[in-house]
């Protein structure tokens, strides 16, 4: 036991099994927490414009769970783009981190790339030298192809689950309540009744207008990538 846990807390491995361990405790408060799993921070994502005009992904504070759980269409970021995609789209796309949602993937890429390089070590017993490093490095790349095929199948059962794993609900044309204020680009929470059943959702006003804490809104549309609605206040 305490050679395996030198092979796995090693100079070589160290950095993938810290990595690891935290995307395992992330998995963990989601699936304690909910899928609505929302910390107290907010993590600004800047854009390229370029993309933004592209293919429809608008830049704004975006927080922890958005980032975690969006999943980027590909024909939205091929289809809509009148320019070549630049090799890192290229790379993300053909490793399915394009297509379905990014934390699942990446969690995959991950272990895999954690697996490969802790038995490839412990086998040579290179875990603590600079061959090790060399055999983490080139790990790199078997590690995105095995990705690629164990997620695969997974293409098909989340083209049909929304974010929270089910059947889309549309919420178009409801009415909401806001659970905080929202401005100009400001994104916001709302709570929705669906069926008797309340669902959190992510909102920004249509046209820019202030929209206070408690206030009852319409949803109007949703956004060009899917992970936010515009809505209105609602007047009796």
């Amino acid at each position: 036991m305490e050679e395996l846990i030198n092979i796995l807390f090693s100079e070589v491995n160290l950095i993938l099994s810290v990595l690891l361990i935290i995307l395992i405790l992330y998995w963990i408060m989601t699936m304690v927490s909910g899928l609505d799993f929302d910390p107290d921070f907010d993590i600004d994502v800047d854009v390229d414009a370029e993309i933004d005009a592209d293919s429809g992904i608008e830049g704004g504070n975006l927080d922890f769970e958005d980032i975690s759980n969006t999943e980027v269409n590909q024909e939205d970021v091929v289809g809509k783009r009148r320019k070549p995609l630049k090799w890192w789209q290229i790379v993300l796309i053909f490793f399915n981190f394009v297509g379905l949602p990014f934390m699942f993937t990446f969690t995959f890429w991950i272990f895999i790339w954690w697996f490969i390089t802790v038995i490839t070590t412990a086998l040579t017993h290179t875990y603590d030298n600079y061959l090790g490093f060399a055999i983490m490095l080139i790990a790199i790349l078997p590690a995105l192809i095995v990705t690629k095929i164990l997620t695969n199948p997974f293409k098909s059962f989340f083209k049909h689950l929304n974010k929270d794993g089910d059947a889309p609900i549309d919420y178009l044309g409801r009415k909401a309540t806001l659970l905080s204020s929202i401005s100009q680009d400001k994104m916001g929470n709302a709570e929705v009744s669906v069926n008797g059943d309340t669902m959190s959702i992510y909102v920004k006003s249509l046209d820019g207008e202030p929209l206070v804490y408690g206030a009852t809104i319409l949803i109007i549309k949703r956004s060009a990538d899917r992970n936010y609605y515009l809505v209105q206040s609602y007047n009796d």
